[in-house]
């Protein structure tokens, strides 16, 4: 798991922590039920879907926009890698499917989103 992925994770665990723990702290004590404002539970929810949001989507959107941009700016000649692994060089590309050619000499045509990186030269 790289360091990222456990910094998400230990943000996510520790923003459960406290949400759980500050609602605790919005009860008056001595009760059980409900009696403080509902106005804190609106604004600790409003801060956790905040920090889901900037924690989680945001990152996402992030990586989807620079994968996208890697596909649009693949050429004849480049050396790829696909999700599934394989390891290749262009050798043609239309508008929905790459042709690569991998060590062997095998030509195999894969979806143009299945392009995971560009390797350098």
């Amino acid at each position: 798991m790289d360091k990222i992925k456990k910094l998400n994770l230990g943000l996510i665990g520790a923003s459960l922590i406290s949400l759980v723990s500050l609602a605790g702290c919005a009860l008056p004590e001595g009760t059980e039920e409900g009696g403080g404002s509902p106005w804190t539970m609106i604004l600790f929810l409003l801060l956790f879907f905040g920090l889901m949001y900037f924690v989680l989507i945001r990152p996402q959107r992030k990586r989807q926009k620079e994968h996208q941009q890697l596909v649009e700016e693949l050429n004849r000649g480049d050396r790829v890698v696909t999700a599934g692994g394989i390891y290749g060089v262009i050798e043609s590309i239309s508008e929905d499917s790459v042709v690569i050619e991998v060590e062997s000499g095998t030509v195999l045509r894969v979806a143009k989103n299945s392009v995971a990186l560009k390797r350098e030269r």
